[in-house]
């Protein structure tokens, strides 16, 4: 089928004057970015640990709107392809880690609006993430022999992500792949071992810069934050392969065009489960899934992901001790 753009002309002209300020949730599914399940964010590696992951995943399932706009059964089948990059460093006297990633969509979304079927296709590179994160509490900098002596301590740290605008994005559209904006998530976590579990919390919130270049390229979008929780349970088993049990919610996030009436307020909740199964000593393959419990506006889809990583150090010395091969 080929492609077909929402006519916002008729949306208006009928007197929803909301309609545009709601019909960028829609575009805030491409890649349903705050969708976010990391477990084991914040666990510890020796200085000059590298990190380089591929990460291949799928997701789909309906786009909710408020009853008062008139797109209905809308629904989106996204995938996605990311290459990322982590290094540990130090900090001061404490350890930090540096992750890049850089991600490309491809998929299609669908709908009604006044009961007409619209369906569009998207492709291209997304906005490129970079995230710094510093544990204060739990641990210190360490070479592969102080790492290999250390016990495990409960972790507190924080990080900050920055979003840039560097995705595909044309004006002349309403469903971008970037942003076109700035983003930044500050986030607090914890993670505390018990044994061989592990228990994960992360608190943070998405802040975001207006988009000064909206549909048709003369309007500005602004954001409000969106605040994301997670929690993750996990257990490593004596082969190092982990698993996890996930979940996560998110809130907020109303948006408006210039200084239209805002679009509802999101409220999604999801849960999930991760496993890694390590097929060396220095790589590891991993596997996450995830659903939509709870929805009352914007993404509730199913995402299935696969990830292999490697993982090598500055110096290699002999058979000195590997950390976990993913985190």
């Amino acid at each position: 089928m080929s492609e077909q753009r929402f006519d916002l002309s008729v949306l208006l002209s009928a007197g929803r004057i909301g309609v545009l300020a709601a019909l960028v949730i829609f575009a805030l599914a491409l890649p349903a970015r705050a969708q976010d399940m990391e477990p084991r964010a914040y666990s510890p590696s020796p200085l000059g640990t590298n990190f380089v992951a591929v990460v291949v995943g799928n997701s789909s399932g309906a786009i909710l709107f408020d009853p008062t706009v008139p797109i209905t059964d809308a629904r989106g089948d996204l995938n996605s392809a990311l290459v990322g990059y982590a290094r540990t460093i130090r900090m001061g006297i404490r350890q930090g880690l540096v992750t890049a990633t850089l991600p490309y969509v491809w998929g299609e979304l669908a709908g009604k609006v006044f009961e007409e079927s619209r369906q569009i296709r998207r492709s291209g590179l997304a906005d490129v993430r970079v995230k710094m994160s510093l544990n204060f509490v739990g641990t210190k900098p360490m070479t592969r022999d102080e790492f290999a002596r250390a016990p495990r301590r409960t972790i507190v740290g924080a990080s900050l992500t920055v979003q840039a605008p560097t995705g595909q994005y044309d004006k002349t559209k309403l469903i971008n792949v970037g942003t076109n904006r700035w983003s930044f998530k500050p986030e607090v976590g914890v993670s505390v071992p018990v044994g061989r579990w592990f228990l994960d919390a992360y608190g943070g919130a998405w802040f975001f810069t207006s988009n000064d270049r909206f549909y048709t390229g003369d309007a500005t979008r602004r954001q409000d934050p969106l605040v994301a929780l997670q929690g993750h349970a996990g257990y490593t088993f004596k082969s190092r392969a982990w698993m996890a049990v996930d979940a996560t919610w998110y809130g907020g996030g109303e948006a408006t065009v210039d200084g239209g009436p805002p679009s509802s307020r999101q409220s999604n909740t999801r849960f999930g489960g991760t496993f890694s199964l390590p097929i060396t000593r220095s790589q590891s393959i991993k596997f996450s899934a995830s659903e939509g419990v709870a929805a009352r506006t914007g993404s509730n889809f199913e995402t299935y992901l696969v990830g292999w990583q490697l993982m090598w150090f500055d110096r290699p010395r002999g058979d000195d001790l590997h950390p976990s091969a993913d985190r």
